[in-house]
């Protein structure tokens, strides 16, 4: 048996193993030193399928460290937000809930993790979910009144009503929120393969949901509990349409980041109009910040169309060469130097040094 026959053999088993970065220098290896071989075309073919097994398995890793930070940190918020609901007083009870709070969501996750291996896009899910629902939960009991009491108070110079809030309820109602939200993202990242670029526009969908909505409620001479039912329903209309959406735009997540920073651009150019126009009117300090943050979004979308399509481009062969031969057309560019390792043959085994890579000429045939 050949030598690259031997190699592949082995490679196979590491493989099996789950050993793959070792089978992926096998395969590599066989490539290099063999590439006429009859096993060099079987190896290009298990190298290309160990490269995207390894791509998952980094994804799967990946969401299961952000599960697990973000659930140490809501067992620390459950562990004084569960006494605070209960009404606790004493300072014993929430240092014990701190103390017993962040390990159990850190174990919790770590076994949930175990049992369903996540991706970005999953574990951002459940982490949005949680975390919004915490949001939604104390939003929306401001909104109804939930344990709120009017009492009478009089004073010499008459008596009034006068609204309390129950701090007991407003902890509650946060701490349920956010376990109905956990639930549903869990649920959603068991049924479906939701990509990190998806959850990443949806996040985003929600946060400039919540910002329109409160500034349309304003305008529109909303106050106090229907603004911030305007605010709530607006970030709840945002995140529904844009995960909907999230697959027809075909955002990646640098993408999606990169729109977003320009609609937070364009609203600080428009707080900054403010400042220099000082308007009289406050309906107007809000509609300029709100016009602007959304020509921002707009032109980000614009701006980036293009975005995706070069960094596909930055992983072609020649994409950066000073002459490109692409569709039978010739363009000109910029080459880049980069840094790479060189391969020096010699007596023995090959080795590298390091060097500068110049790309002069690249070329793509169809």
């Amino acid at each position: 048996m050949d030598t690259a026959a031997v190699l592949l053999d082995l490679a196979g088993k590491l493989e099996t193993e789950g050993r793959l970065e070792d089978a992926r220098l096998l395969y590599r290896l066989i490539l290099e030193r063999y590439p006429s071989a009859a096993a060099a075309a079987e190896a290009r073919l298990r190298l290309g399928l160990v490269d995207r097994r390894t791509d998952v398995a980094r994804a799967e890793q990946s969401g299961r460290t952000e599960l697990l930070v973000w659930s140490t940190l809501y067992g620390l918020w459950l562990g004084v937000g569960v006494p605070a609901a209960f009404g606790a007083e004493d300072a014993e009870v929430y240092g014990f809930g701190l103390l017993v709070g962040g390990p159990t969501g850190f174990l919790l996750a770590r076994s949930y993790a175990r049992r369903h291996p996540l991706s970005v896009g999953q574990a951002r899910a459940i982490t949005f979910g949680g975390t919004w629902g915490t949001w939604q939960g104390f939003g929306w009991r401001e909104v109804v009144d939930i344990g709120t009491e009017t009492e009478t108070v009089c004073l010499s110079g008459g008596c009034t009503e006068v609204e309390t809030d129950d701090a007991e309820a407003a902890f509650a109602a946060a701490v349920l929120g956010g376990l109905v939200g956990i639930g549903i993202g869990a649920a959603l990242a068991g049924s479906q393969d939701i990509t990190e670029a998806g959850a990443t526009v949806a996040n985003f969908g929600a946060l400039w949901g919540t910002w329109f909505g409160f500034a349309g409620g304003y305008l529109a001479d909303l106050e106090d509990d229907e603004l911030l039912a305007a605010a709530l329903v607006g970030g709840d209309v945002g995140l529904t349409y844009s995960a909907l959406s999230a697959s027809r735009w075909g955002f990646s997540v640098s993408r999606a980041r990169l729109i977003s920073v320009a609609g937070i651009a364009g609203g600080l150019a428009g707080a900054g109009i403010d400042l220099l126009i000082q308007p009289d009117d406050e309906k107007v300090a809000v509609l300029i910040p709100t016009l602007t943050s959304a020509l921002g979004l707009a032109a980000g979308v614009y701006w980036t169309r293009n975005h995706d399509s070069r960094r596909e481009g930055q992983d072609d062969p020649g994409a950066e060469a000073l002459i490109r031969l692409r569709g039978g057309r010739v363009a000109l560019g910029m080459p880049t130097p980069r840094p790479t390792l060189l391969r020096i043959d010699g007596p023995g085994m090959p080795r590298h040094a390091p060097g500068i890579r110049v790309e002069l000429f690249g070329a793509r045939f169809h």
